[in-house]
């Protein structure tokens, strides 16, 4: 899995994944959420936008990355997820704790 990363202001990452978020990509996933927040980057946007497969290893992922974030502080936002990501976030309920947000700047809100 090929993860692209965009620093928006002092505080701000924004992540895009490519591919299928899986058991096989989401512990790559999982070591760069941590390190991210670990340099202060504590507001992350994750763009699922061409993100194909999402399962529930790619989900335990988003939510380890949201626990480091709120706990440093921050938040973990998600933007622009595809029908199947919407699906499975709708029907694990994580809907109601990783708003989707139909674009990334709608994500970032003031800190982009």
């Amino acid at each position: 899995m090929d993860v692209e990363t965009e620093h928006r202001g002092e505080h701000a990452v924004v992540l895009r994944p490519r591919g299928r978020l899986t058991m096989s990509g989401a512990g790559e996933l999982t070591t760069l959420l941590d390190s991210t927040v670990a340099a202060g980057r504590t507001l992350v946007v994750v763009d699922l936008g061409e993100v194909e497969f999402l399962d529930s290893s790619g989900l335990g992922s988003l939510v380890g990355g949201l626990r480091a974030a709120r706990a440093a502080g921050g938040d973990l936002r998600i933007a622009r997820p595809g029908a199947q990501a919407r699906t499975v976030l709708e029907l694990t309920t994580l809907d109601h704790v990783l708003h989707p947000h139909a674009a990334v700047e709608d994500a970032l809100g003031d800190a982009g």
